[in-house]
């Protein structure tokens, strides 16, 4: 059975009010799925298709931190940061939206048809192209006001100085909404355009927690955020964490005790690391505080 998406033209009750102010809003919406609950907080997470592996990791982060505190994720599913965006959204069990630069019944790029599938029955897919249309350059930049308005608060991730994220950006400032910037290191070209916002203003995005208390949501802090982290996590994170929990541990030492191979415990103490989990010294890995 053929799908079929539901037309939102301006004047009907579904149609979202974020976008009907808008002086450029889109005449209807085509949609697979749910539009975003107006009742609950969304926020936008973009950045570059040509993303870093830094890059692709914080988008996911943020925005599984975010969609676990029932913050709505929006992006456009484009490769990169947009997809680490939309997969960190479903890890943290919440609702993620992708605005499309093409028909809702076209998956663009073909290789994000597993997540296109997931955003469809945990979200929503949206365009204001007929169903068929194809993915024209032209359409990319022009969905990017919808994406921006459909959010409260828009967080680019890692940009370049000709990033198409920052078009986004500037719509969101044309609307009125909040812009924050994940920084990156100076010498970084993935990063110029982020650096680039901050010196112009934009939110300094050092962690979800800033981004909640920006939007009025409470944080979680400690253990519970930890054990909300580590439930979308594979087993064997959360067998190196209990390792840690009686006591602090070499690389060598956390090997022996879980008959792990080093790589392997190796990337998941620095992905315990980089989530606040798990903190190196000169002795070894201990649990944060």
């Amino acid at each position: 059975m053929k799908r079929q998406a539901i037309y939102y033209g301006r004047n009907h009750d579904g149609y979202p009010e974020k976008l009907r102010t808008l002086s450029d809003s889109p005449s209807g919406l085509y949609v697979e799925g749910s539009l975003p609950d107006p009742s609950a907080k969304s926020v936008a997470v973009v950045g570059a298709r040509r993303c870093t592996s830094y890059g692709r990791k914080q988008a996911a982060y943020f925005a599984r931190i975010l969609a676990s505190r029932g913050v709505q994720v929006i992006s456009g599913l484009a490769a990169g940061i947009d997809a680490a965006a939309h997969e960190g959204a479903l890890e943290g069990g919440g609702k993620t939206y992708a605005v499309l630069g093409c028909g809702t019944d076209i998956c663009y790029p073909k290789d994000n048809y597993r997540l296109y599938r997931q955003i469809r029955e945990e979200g929503g897919l949206i365009s204001e192209y007929r169903p068929g249309t194809p993915p024209l350059a032209f359409h990319f930049p022009q969905r990017n006001r919808i994406i921006s308005g459909l959010a409260d608060l828009v967080l680019v991730v890692e940009a370049g100085q000709k990033s198409g994220a920052l078009i986004t950006a500037d719509c969101a400032l044309e609307q009125g909404k909040t812009v924050f910037a994940v920084p990156g290191r100076l010498c970084d070209p993935a990063s110029a355009g982020c650096n680039g916002l901050i010196a112009q203003g934009a939110g300094l995005a050092l962690s979800p927690e800033m981004i909640l208390e920006e939007l009025g949501v409470p944080a979680v802090g400690g253990k519970q955020k930890a054990e909300m982290i580590l439930q979308s996590f594979p087993e064997s994170f959360r067998k190196v964490r209990d390792c840690l929990s009686e006591g602090e541990k070499s690389l060598e030492e956390l090997s022996a005790s879980l008959g792990m191979e080093v790589p392997e415990l190796a990337g998941i103490l620095m992905a315990l690391e980089l989530n606040g989990i798990v903190e190196e010294d000169s002795a070894g890995y201990s649990l944060t505080e």
